[in-house]
C-alpha cells in the first residue's frame, strides 16, 4: 500500500496562529499587487477609471477561477498552500518592476499587464479555500470567521497603507518587492514552524532563494525604475520621484530639460516660453490694472514667471495639488532659474490643495485667473473642466477681470477644445478662443473667458514669442480647427474625457 503524502499528515500539526497570520498577509499583499497594477496601468495608459475598473475586475474574476479550481486538490493542501504563497511572492513582488521594464519593449503591453493580474488573482483565489481546508479539523465556524476576518482586515490595511505610506515613501517598484518579501517570509516562517522531521526541505530552500532575489530587487529598485523610464522616454532621467498624487520625472538631453507627469510631457525648456507667454499675456493684457492674480495648477512656476513680468502685480496665489511639485521647482537651482524664482517671490502665496475643493471655499476676488491644469486624461482631472468647477471659479473673478484656460490642441482634438468654451459659456462667461504653435506639442489651444465682452486688443510686455502687435493671428482658426457643436462637460457625464481620449487615441495610433 502506497505511503500517504507527508504534507497531508502535517496539515493538522501546522500552528493555527501562523496560518491565520498568513491569511492576513495574503489579503494585504494581494490587494497591494492589485493596486500596483491598477496604478501603473493608469500611469502608463491613462484613463484611471478604465484601468482601475478593468484591472480590479480581472483580478476578482481570476480569484473566482482560483477558488473554483481548489476543489480539484485532493491532498497535500499545506504543501500546495506554501508553494502558492511562494509563487505569489515572486510574481507579485516582481510585478511592478516587470511592468515598467516591459512597457517600452513590448508592442501589446496589455497582454503582459492582464497576464500578471490573472496569475496573481488566480493564486490568491486558490489560497483562501486551501487555508480553510488545512484548518478544517478545528471548529468550522470559528475557522471560517477567523480566516475571513483576517482577510478583510488585511484588505483594509493595504488600502490605507498604499496611498498614505507606500506610494509616497517607497514608490511602486520598491513596494512590490517589499510585499513579495512579506509573502515569502510568511511562507518560510510557516515552514520553520512545522516539526523538524516534517519540514518540506525543497520549499524551505525555494523560500530562501526567493527572499534573496526579492531583497536584491528591493535594494536595486531605483535603478530598475530608472532603466525602465529611460527606455520609455529615450532621454537621460535626471530626477524621478513618486508623490502621493503622481509620478514626476525630469529628463535632460543637451540643453533640453523636460518634465513628465505620469508619463505625459508637461514642458520642454527649449520652447515652454511659447506656451506660457501665450497662456498668460493675452489675459493679463486685457485687464486695466492686474494686481491680484490667481493661478490654478502651474506648480512649475513658469506661468507665474510670466505673470510677474507685469509691473503692477502685487499678489499671486498659486493653488497646486502636489507639494512635491512646488517644492521641486522652488528649491532646485536649475528649475528655480527656469522660472526665475517665481515660487520664492515675496508676492507669491503657494497653496497645496485640490483646486476643485479650494474654489468652493475661496472668497477673494482676483483681477485675472490663469487655469493651467494638465489635459483631461481621466475623470479626476476632467472634473476641473466641468461647469460645476467653472461656476465656482466665476465667483472669484473680479468685475473687469479676465480668465484663461489651457484647452488642449484644437487641431488634434477639436471637439475637446471647443467643449471647454461651450462649458464656460454655459455658466455665463463670454469666451474667445486662440491657439499657438509650440514645437513640443504642436498646435495648442487656449480660451479667454470674462463676465463682459472681451476686448479685441491687449497691452503687455513683449516676450521672446508673443507681442501685443503679433497677437491677432492667434485668434484666427482655419476650417480644420473651426468651432463645432459639442456637449457641455458636466460632472455627471464627463463628456470631455471621452472625446479627448478618442481624439488622441486616433492621433497616436
Amino acid at each position: 500500500m502506497a505511503e500517504a503524502d507527508p504534507a497531508a499528515r502535517t496539515k493538522v500539526t501546522a500552528p493555527a496562529g501562523a496560518l491565520l497570520v498568513s491569511a492576513f498577509v495574503v489579503a494585504t499583499c494581494g490587494l497591494v499587487y492589485e493596486l500596483l497594477a491598477s496604478t501603473i496601468a493608469s500611469y502608463l495608459l491613462g484613463d484611471s477609471v478604465t484601468q482601475f475598473s478593468t484591472v480590479i475586475g480581472t483580478y476578482l474574476f481570476a480569484m473566482g477561477i482560483g477558488s473554483w479550481c481548489s476543489r480539484y486538490v485532493k491532498r497535500g493542501e499545506l504543501r500546495l498552500f506554501v508553494r502558492t504563497e511562494l509563487l505569489i511572492a515572486i510574481i507579485g513582488g516582481c510585478s511592478a518592476a516587470l511592468l515598467f521594464l516591459l512597457f517600452p519593449l513590448v508592442e501589446h503591453f496589455r497582454i503582459a499587464l492582464y497576464g500578471i493580474v490573472l496569475a496573481i488573482g488566480f493564486l490568491v483565489g486558490l489560497e483562501i479555500p486551501l487555508l480553510i481546508r488545512i484548518l478544517k479539523d478545528f471548529d468550522f465556524r470559528e475557522t471560517v470567521s477567523s480566516v475571513l476576518t483576517f482577510d478583510y482586515v488585511g484588505a483594509l490595511a493595504a488600502s490605507l497603507l498604499f496611498p498614505l505610506v507606500l506610494m509616497p515613501h517607497l514608490g511602486m517598484i520598491r513596494t512590490g518587492f517589499a510585499f513579495g518579501i512579506a509573502n515569502a517570509a510568511v511562507a518560510l516562517a510557516l515552514l520553520l514552524a512545522l516539526p523538524r522531521g516534517r519540514r518540506m526541505r525543497g520549499e524551505v530552500v525555494a523560500a530562501i532563494v526567493i527572499l534573496a532575489l526579492l531583497t536584491a530587487g528591493f535594494v536595486a529598485a531605483d535603478r530598475l525604475q530608472r532603466w525602465g523610464e529611460q527606455a520609455g522616454y529615450g532621454e537621460p532621467v535626471v530626477y524621478a520621484r513618486s508623490s502621493r498624487f503622481q509620478r514626476l520625472v525630469l529628463t535632460r538631453k543637451d540643453d533640453d530639460l523636460r518634465l513628465y507627469l505620469n508619463g505625459n510631457l508637461q514642458f520642454s525648456s527649449r520652447d515652454e516660453y511659447r506656451y506660457h507667454e501665450a497662456l498668460v499675456h493675452p489675459a493679463l493684457g486685457r485687464v486695466a490694472s492686474p494686481r491680484d492674480i490667481l493661478i490654478l495648477g502651474g506648480g512649475d512656476g513658469l506661468a507665474a514667471r510670466e505673470v510677474f513680468r507685469h509691473p503692477g502685480v502685487r499678489r499671486v496665489t498659486l493653488v497646486d495639488l502636489d507639494p512635491e511639485m512646488t517644492a521641486l521647482f522652488r528649491d532646485t537651482p536649475a528649475l528655480a532659474a527656469l522660472n526665475k524664482g517665481s515660487l520664492s517671490d515675496p508676492r507669491m502665496t503657494v497653496i497645496n490643495a485640490d483646486a476643485f475643493r479650494w474654489a468652493r471655499e475661496a472668497k477673494a476676488k482676483y483681477d485675472a485667473i490663469i487655469v493651467d491644469f494638465p489635459d483631461p486624461v481621466d475623470y479626476s482631472v476632467g472634473k476641473l473642466y466641468t461647469d460645476s468647477f467653472y461656476a465656482q471659479v466665476r465667483r472669484l473673478l473680479a468685475p473687469g477681470g479676465m480668465m484663461v484656460v489651457q484647452s488642449t490642441s484644437p487641431l488634434v482634438a477639436p471637439d475637446a477644445y471647443w467643449t471647454v468654451a461651450t462649458t464656460l459659456e454655459a455658466v455665463g462667461f463670454a469666451t474667445k478662443g486662440y491657439h499657438a504653435y509650440v514645437p513640443s506639442f504642436g498646435e495648442w489651444g487656449f480660451t479667454l473667458a470674462a463676465l463682459r465682452p472681451i476686448p479685441l486688443h491687449a497691452s503687455f510686455p513683449a516676450g521672446r514669442f508673443l507681442t501685443a502687435a503679433s497677437e491677432a493671428p492667434l485668434f484666427a482658426f482655419p476650417p480644420d480647427m473651426a468651432r463645432r457643436p459639442v456637449e457641455v462637460n458636466r460632472l455627471d457625464n464627463q463628456s470631455l474625457v471621452r472625446v479627448f481620449d478618442a481624439a488622441w487615441s486616433r492621433y497616436e495610433s
